[in-house]
């Protein structure tokens, strides 16, 4: 199988001329829970031909409840013998709609979303939605041939896909392509970490000259994540400041833009950056600030959150919406939404954007669409991944995992499955520069000086390391870390206690060592 994969497959992400080895190749016999079940023969006959190793980024963030849940599997079965696939243009099913009901009146667009845009991937949803919010500013504007020229907001290192829109709303980066046309302007974000045991918040060379401060020092993770009275402090003024500055300069310089597009809390595949919320905040409040008071629906520019990486628990809450205190009007979701285990988003939106497609010509509509699109087996399995996801959230684990992290306070909406203790501990190694951690996410970022010394094992965006537990067999970690950041990411189903705390203590030795 390796030789076959190296002389036919190519892989997304990838520089098939540092991957050219059969060793190179991953064999993946089958998966279960937290672990591929790998092929990788020892040279004893004694000894298993299949090795079970740790999938460390949840296979590229999608796997919610585990590899191969029966639930999922048999509501697959259950669509593909139903229904096969339909078409969905004027037409529903009820995994469709149940789906759409329940993300809006009950999941990420309860009070705010009012519709619900079916399509294949978090790449298409997005572009989707930036569709959505260019005509809803150009219709009420009633902007004509500059239409072309706008432009979106955001923050440096996001990232929403790689379809040619979605890329044209991030700014020129290693995942643009050569029809890359950066279309906006992205603000440097203030970023949270823990380092050396104590959190604060960084802030970019344009922030921390204003505010008098590289590093802002911050009591608890729990009080940068209480995001309502940090609007009355010094920082925020700060931040206010410095974004409503900014965008006079553009406005004078003639830029002009039709939509505000967020990674609310993460910005994932830009390298784990996790963002001041307060930042955030403020940039929406901002942005809503300059619309008109006296209109209906949304305000300023049309506010998008691309929740495909962060939305449905995957840092600890269903929508960011709740803990920034205001909702987007537009939002996406993909990934977890399916448990895993087929391909499916959904871009929400509220009534005002809505109405900006309604009319009595065909032309004025949402002419957006996929062959597969709102296809049922997907929306079945998104269906019973939303009912292990509703009983998950009253398990005792996750009440256990919460009070971990209330530091004799009431729960925050910060919180993690990783053990504070650990985390906190992590941060103080001489090789880590900052860790951070929410929900099932644990990123560990690499001093500089020490990346030089792991580089050559992460030119092929992979870390295999050996680990031995206290199981009789041997595990692998296999993580996907992005230059000297190593995100982990484990299923929502089972915490990451002694044997996860054990594979990410033996990765650490190992590059404290190396």
């Amino acid at each position: 199988m390796p030789k076959r994969t190296l002389d036919t497959i190519w892989w997304p992400f990838v520089q098939h001329g540092l991957s050219n080895s059969e060793n190179d190749v991953t064999v993946i016999d089958s998966a279960h829970s937290d672990f591929f079940s790998v092929y990788r023969p020892q040279g004893d006959k004694n000894k298993s031909l299949l090795t079970p190793e740790f999938d460390g980024s949840a296979s590229w963030w999608t796997q919610t409840v585990g590899h191969a849940h029966p639930s999922l599997t048999l509501a697959a079965a259950r669509a593909s013998g139903r229904y096969g696939h339909v078409m969905f243009p004027q037409a529903t099913h009820l995994p469709a709609l149940n789906l759409a009901e329940r993300l809006v009146q009950d999941g990420p667009g309860k009070g705010w979303a009012s519709r619900a845009f079916y399509s294949d991937n978090g790449s298409t949803g997005m572009e989707v939605a930036i569709k959505m919010a260019l005509r809803a500013y150009c219709v009420r504007n009633n902007i004509g041939d500059d239409k072309k020229q706008l432009g979106v907001l955001g923050l440096n290192g996001s990232y929403h896909g790689d379809t040619i829109g979605a890329m044209d709303a991030c700014a020129e980066g290693v995942y643009s392509c050569e029809w890359h046309d950066a279309k906006g302007f992205w603000f440097d974000p203030p970023s949270v970490g823990i380092t050396n045991g104590q959190p604060a918040i960084d802030l970019p060379r344009g922030l921390s000259a204003l505010a008098g401060e590289k590093v802002a020092q911050a009591p608890s993770l729990s009080w940068i994540y209480d995001v309502e009275p940090r609007l009355r402090s010094s920082l925020a003024e700060t931040y206010r400041t410095y974004i409503q500055d900014q965008l006079k300069f553009l406005e004078i310089r003639g830029q002009k833009f039709g939509a505000l597009v967020l990674e609310p809390l993460v910005m994932g595949a830009g390298g784990m950056i996790f963002v001041d919320p307060l930042f955030q905040r403020i940039m929406i409040d901002v942005v809503r600030s300059q619309g008109d008071g006296q209109l209906s629906g949304w305000k300023g520019l049309p506010v998008i959150f691309d929740e495909v990486f962060v939305g449905l628990h995957r840092i600890g809450m269903e929508s960011t919406g709740p803990l920034l205190g205001v909702h987007p009007d537009i939002s996406v979701n993909a990934k977890i939404l399916t448990g895993g285990l087929v391909p499916l988003a959904i871009t929400l939106a509220s009534k005002s954007i809505f109405e900006a497609f309604w009319g009595d010509d065909k032309a004025s509509a949402l002419l957006h669409g996929h062959s597969y699109t709102a296809h049922a087996i997907g929306c079945e399995v998104a269906n019973e991944t939303m009912k292990i996801m509703q009983t998950l959230k009253s398990s005792q684990a996750w009440k256990d995992a919460r009070a971990m992290w209330s530091q004799d306070e009431s729960p925050k909406a910060a919180w993690s499955f990783w053990d504070p203790g650990f985390v906190y501990a992590v941060s103080q190694l001489p090789v880590v520069k900052t860790t951070m951690a929410l929900g099932t996410l644990l990123v560990i970022r690499l001093q500089s000086d020490s990346e030089a010394g792991v580089s050559e094992r992460l030119d092929d965006g992979v870390i295999l390391m050996s680990c031995q537990v206290t199981r009789p067999c041997l595990h692998r970690l296999l993580l996907l870390p992005y230059g000297n950041v190593s995100p982990t990411l484990t299923i929502l189903r089972t915490p990451p206690l002694a044997l996860l705390l054990q594979l990410i203590t033996e990765l650490l030795a190992r590059l404290h060592t190396s």
